[in-house]
């Protein structure tokens, strides 16, 4: 465990909670010395507080197990025990969530987060790190404006937008404007959280309604699309989103049916393909611990991607494409899937931090 980096799970109890403490337990960079979550389960060994209800499958980790879980809501718990703090926190108000973690930084802890709160707070950069790495430059901003030395707070967006931010990323930096675009999602039932939507309204069900998902999906692209403007991000004007967001009887795995409209220059379905699956950017030039190799994979079967089959390639950090065809209304339509608990959350704000790292965030921790 020498030379790396002390980080705190806050919502450690919980499923993304779980997830991180499972992710990071063989990092290369990072090691986890701090746990925090509700009062409940604080002041109990760790092991003890998810006792009977270990989500991940596989064994907690023995450097973690008798970690004492300490109150999420106490940040000074937290200081001199860890660096940085992963946030999983679960608060029925956003706003709580929000004033928390400006807490944490304003204790000289940066927070990396999972939860949804900050993401639309002007000067905290909501990052896929593939697109819009230069997002960080926003930090410096955010630190002077609340007068934080150490602390700072960047975001992950919605477990769902990573199913298709890729592609469309991809072609709009290839120089094809999306003017519209129409998604319908599948939604796996991992996404709600533990214990989640009821049996009986998942088996032998779909469910054609998941609250606040659809305005995410239709806003917090044009952020994660914008630019640094000012000491805020700017939104970029388009594309124009409309979404359905539904529930399926899936474990893991979010899919995306999209349709999308080009402006006037059109790329071949040739050009398409060869434009996702030549897609690099910072994370796989750094070689981040968690980058994929292939952030962006084009499966050419008529039935796939399937999340049974395809959520764990490139170990459930890439997006998987398929049924890539022309649209009767639009221009293109395919189908996407990612990973939701692992790109899509944990696994994503471990590659969110493994970049801040990367340039320099964590140096003066």
């Amino acid at each position: 465990m020498a030379g790396k980096i002390k980080v705190g799970v806050l919502g450690a109890t919980g499923m993304v909670g779980q997830r991180y403490i499972k992710l990071l337990e063989d990092h290369p960079w990072f090691e986890v010395t701090y746990v925090a979550a509700s009062p409940r389960s604080a002041g109990q060994p760790y092991k003890d507080a998810v006792k009977n209800r270990w989500l991940i499958g596989a064994n907690i980790p023995a450097a973690v197990q008798d970690l004492i879980v300490e109150d999420a809501n106490i940040a000074d718990k937290a200081i001199g025990k860890c660096q940085f703090v992963f946030s999983a926190l679960e608060l029925p108000k956003k706003e709580d969530i929000k004033n928390l973690e400006e807490a944490y930084a304003q204790k000289g802890i940066p927070v990396v987060s999972n939860a949804s709160a900050n993401r639309w707070t002007e000067d905290v950069p909501m990052l896929v790190p593939e697109i819009n790495y230069e997002h960080l430059n926003v930090i410096a901003d955010q630190k002077k404006h609340h007068g934080w030395d150490k602390g700072f707070i960047a975001v992950k967006p919605n477990c769902s937008l990573q199913t298709y931010m890729m592609p469309i990323h991809a072609l709009i930096q290839a120089g094809y404007e999306i003017k519209r675009m129409v998604v319908t999602t599948l939604q796996a039932t991992s996404g709600a959280g533990y214990p989640g939507v009821p049996s009986f309204d998942m088996i032998d069900n779909i469910v054609p309604f998941i609250g606040g998902e659809e305005e995410k999906t239709e806003k917090e692209c044009l952020k994660i699309l914008g630019k640094v403007v000012d000491g805020k991000i700017e939104n970029a004007p388009g594309p124009i989103v409309s979404s359905t967001c539904t529930r399926v009887p899936v474990i893991d795995g979010h899919t995306a049916c999209v349709s999308l409209e080009f402006g006037e220059k059109k790329p071949s379905m040739e050009e398409i393909e060869k434009i996702w699956t030549s897609y690099t950017s910072v994370p796989q030039e750094l070689k981040l611990p968690s980058a994929p190799e292939h952030p962006i994979v084009v499966r050419h079967e008529e039935n796939r991607p399937q999340p049974r089959r395809d959520r764990e390639t490139e170990k459930g950090m890439a997006c998987v494409i398929g049924r890539l065809r022309p649209c009767n209304v639009f221009d293109i339509k395919f189908v996407a899937l990612s990973h939701n608990t692992k790109r899509g959350a944990a696994l994503g704000g471990i590659l969110n931090a493994e970049l801040l790292k990367a340039k320099g965030y964590f140096d003066n921790l």
